[in-house]
């Protein structure tokens, strides 16, 4: 309930403290919750139980092991409906709030075709593709969970709060973790996307644009190590512009669910992997042979020639990056792009591995 603590202070605290929670929080001097106040947290979990929302913490076995994975899990989740949910081998379906009718369309086909091969789907609760996502996951007879960007008490967007009733009312959650109180904000929405990714085995953009809270999702998904996907889109369609350049940028291209189970499970992984091994094998023969060959004044066709590594957007990206990091948008006002654009480009560097994300939106070479 304190905002100035989290996963990385409270541990070090507890370690001071001799390995006690309690300990650290009654020597802590600086108790003030949101508001400026002490916290009341007898009241929050007296309130809690009223509202039938279990608190979970890393102490708890209903705790998802996943999300101790992650470089700043959170410290507790509020959950309403089956916590267990949050456990479940599940995909992340992220997408635009803007979002066309091919995009909801195919968020809900997705989710409905995982639901059944026994995937949890998780989202953010948001309109447009979010909310596709979990109405197909209940179509297909699965479990869902939401995790909001603000307190359970303070629900975010309104027009969702009748299909988050269904979503606890078939089995699946709704969950944030926040205190009770805690209303949205634009800091609390990218803070909700490293639990949405943390969450999930893998990632899937649905519909986005460049500019997109979806692309910091999947620059979460690629820091924690998840596999990113994306579903191609129109060339022309801004709200497809995202994905695209996921995709161009090395993410799985999907266009069924079967193209994501096979990305997930360990025999399509090695698969992948064991293709890109024979493909550097081929290069590295061509390579070779090409060595052997006779200098010719014949003209090589330009199939022929050497492919960039990189492209001359991301050259600027990494000649952006300091060495010791930097923040995403100090990259972006370096390199003279969008924040989006940035975005997107440094997931395909991480999924390249030539950068890497740390918390407080920061990124470094590797």
């Amino acid at each position: 309930m304190i905002p100035t603590v989290g996963a990385v202070t409270v541990a070090r605290l507890a370690a001071e403290a001799g390995g006690s929670v309690a300990e650290a929080y009654a020597r802590y001097p600086d108790k003030r919750d949101w508001e400026g106040k002490e916290p009341a947290w007898e009241r929050e979990i007296a309130r809690a139980a009223k509202m039938k929302v279990t608190i979970v913490t890393e102490l708890d076995d209903a705790y998802p092991p996943l999300l101790k994975e992650i470089a700043s899990p959170p410290l507790a989740l509020y959950v309403a409906g089956d916590s267990a949910v949050l456990s479940k081998a599940g995909v992340a379906l992220v997408g635009t709030r803007a979002a066309t009718a091919y995009g909801r369309e195919t968020a809900e086909r997705l989710a409905a075709g995982l639901a059944q091969r026994g995937w949890a789907v998780f989202s953010g609760l948001a309109v447009g593709i979010d909310a596709a996502a979990h109405r197909g996951a209940l179509l297909g007879g699965g479990a869902t969970a939401g995790i909001l960007g603000g307190a359970l008490d303070c629900f975010f967007p309104s027009e969702n709060r009748k299909l988050a009733r269904e979503m606890v009312e078939k089995g699946g959650c709704v969950a944030s973790e926040f205190p009770f109180g805690r209303r949205p904000d634009a800091q609390t929405f990218p803070q909700r996307n490293r639990i949405v990714s943390g969450l999930a085995h893998g990632v899937v953009a649905v519909e986005c644009p460049l500019r997109s809270g979806t692309l910091i999702t999947c620059s979460r998904a690629a820091e924690q190590g998840r596999p990113v996907m994306a579903v191609p889109g129109r060339v022309d369609w801004k709200t497809a512009s995202g994905c695209n350049q996921l995709i161009r940028e090395g993410a799985r291209l999907v266009t069924n669910v079967d193209d994501i189970v096979e990305e997930l499970t360990p025999l399509g992984k090695a698969a992948r992997v064991e293709g890109k091994k024979k493909a550097s094998a081929s290069e590295g023969r061509r390579a070779v042979a090409d060595k052997r060959q006779p200098s010719s004044p014949v003209r090589r066709s330009t199939s022929d020639a050497p492919q960039a590594m990189f492209t001359l957007e991301e050259s600027l990206v990494l000649r952006a990056i300091p060495e010791g990091g930097a923040t995403i948008d100090a990259v972006a006002r370096e390199a003279k792009l969008s924040a989006g654009k940035v975005n997107a480009l440094l997931v395909g560097l991480r999924l390249k591995g030539r950068v890497r994300f740390f918390p407080g939106n920061r990124v470094a070479t590797t």
